[in-house]
């Protein structure tokens, strides 16, 4: 009941703003009184549907997906055609959505943990920056989401974190590196926020420039990290490492350029709270429908627990019914809370063995456990069956502290993808349709030097943990084998 009346309200509310913009009038807001209306009226969009409408309010149209003139906007990951997309960042997203996801995180942890102190000090938010590669019109802004996020906010948060503005927006991190560590580790610092990989390295810099053992020696009152962007599982070890177990606490969120979307509301439990008062309205799609040309889309009140869907959301900052391009797995459905399982692009599925993000993810912790090694970062693909040779996955890992034995490391991370993948596990079986996969050690930084060849090095970049053709893998491949 929640649910359906205040998805409701948040549909009815984005078609009435929206009715005299060029989407509005092209598909009769003015007309659709239900959701039966809206999603017979409305169809399903990727980002390849909307980048000429987005081009034009780059440009300084207005009223096109949202009212007004929109001036700034989040490059996100690239898509099939290889550019980037620039998702608008409207005064009511921000707003109503992105800073209001961000008090609602605070409150969350703060009904979790009524002891905080986290005011008594600073937070440390760990940002990306804006393009400057881009000819724009003047006004526009163009970056990463956190970039969009630090530059708009209100200018008394800037008296309760770190760093200064100009360094959050630093664009090159042989700068931005050693400035964070300059402006972080003389501050009473309490809570962080960030992505778990960069954040990692920034937090392991202010280890070393303290002389310290732990990131706590440096600042004894942190508390918590806000984390989000990819999953941090392969992380948790490495956070247990360089912190006082006791003393620290992690919540995460599903905040993205699209939107800020749902929080872990339990201290125990991973799965996330979707939220869904914040100016956006969620179908979600089956993920066997997902490539069909006419899905069947569920609203939040229709999903089912225990399924996997593609999530689609309409939002007041233009998109409509667009398709994020994640999967969500519905834990409970009342309330709805959800985690994030994989992309719709990425995973691989070239032998039938459907291996999606969230499966890898909790293979490579287990077996980091296991083993007690790290890594840094990783990617894998398919190599396909040659004439001798059955098909298989190579993984190019990037370790921070390697395991004693690679093949040992192979034979047990196979083995924990058996166990997290059943249709894995099943092609496994008896070696007969698919082989033991096979690892490549990546030369320490090759990961960073391929984002920054790509033009996405820092903030909220991050390469894609899965794919079903070998474009990404054998780039970096060529990389690591130039040095």
């Amino acid at each position: 009941m929640h649910a359906r009346d205040t998805q409701r309200s948040q549909l009815g509310m984005l078609l009435k703003n929206a009715r005299d913009t060029l989407v509005g009038e092209r598909y009769g807001f003015v007309n659709i009184n239900c959701y039966d209306d809206y999603r017979s009226h409305v169809p399903v969009s990727g980002y390849a549907d909307i980048r000429p409408l987005v081009e034009r309010m780059i440009a300084g149209e207005k009223n096109i997906l949202w009212p007004g003139t929109t001036r700034r906007f989040a490059q996100s990951s690239g898509t099939s055609d290889g550019k980037s997309k620039y998702i608008p960042v409207t005064a009511d997203s921000l707003r109503r959505n992105h800073y209001q996801g961000g008090s609602d995180v605070v409150s969350t942890y703060l009904n979790l943990y009524p002891d905080s102190r986290m005011f008594d000090g600073k937070g440390f938010i760990l940002g990306g920056s804006f393009a400057n590669e881009l000819t724009l019109p003047a006004g526009v802004k163009v970056g990463d989401l956190s970039a969009n996020l630090i530059d708009a906010i209100s200018p008394l948060v800037n008296l309760v974190r770190v760093p200064s503005k100009r360094i959050a927006l630093m664009e090159d991190w042989r700068q931005k590196l050693p400035a964070l560590v300059k402006a972080s580790m003389r501050s009473d610092i309490t809570n962080i926020s960030g992505v778990p990989s960069w954040f990692l390295t920034v937090l392991k810099e202010v280890i070393t420039a303290a002389g310290a053992a732990t990131i706590h020696d440096v600042w004894p009152h942190l508390e918590v990290f806000f984390h989000g962007g990819i999953s941090f599982k392969p992380y948790r070890e490495q956070y247990a490492h360089i912190t006082d177990r006791s003393r620290m606490r992690y919540i995460e969120t599903y905040n993205a350029s699209e939107g800020f979307f749902a929080v872990q509301s339990e201290i125990d439990d991973p799965s996330l709270l979707l939220l869904l008062d914040l100016g956006i309205f969620y179908e979600f799609i089956p993920t066997d429908e997902v490539d069909d040309k006419f899905p069947r889309a569920l609203p939040a009140w229709e999903v089912k627990e225990g399924h996997t869907y593609a999530m689609i959301i309409t939002s007041c900052n233009g998109l409509w019914r667009y398709a994020l391009g994640d999967t969500v797995t519905v834990v409970s459905v009342n309330p709805l809370k959800i985690i994030i399982s994989g992309r719709t692009k990425h995973y691989i599925n070239a032998f039938g063995e459907e291996l999606m993000v969230y499966n890898a993810d909790a293979a490579i912790a287990s077996t980091c456990r296991e083993l007690d090694c790290a890594i840094t970062n990783y990617t894998a693909a398919p190599v396909y069956a040659g004439d001798k040779s059955r098909g298989r996955h190579e993984w190019l890992i990037e370790f921070n502290r390697e395991p004693d034995d690679i093949e040992a490391f192979a034979d047990t991370l196979d083995r924990h993808l058996c166990h997290e993948n059943s249709d894995y596990q099943a092609k496994r079986a008896g070696n007969l349709f698919l082989d033991r996969l096979s690892i490549v050690k990546g030369r320490p930084g090759v990961f960073d030097e391929w984002l920054a060849s790509t033009g996405k090095l820092g903030g909220q970049r991050k390469v894609p943990r899965l794919n079903n053709d070998r474009r990404v893998i054998d780039s970096l491949l060529h990389l690591n084998n130039m040095k």
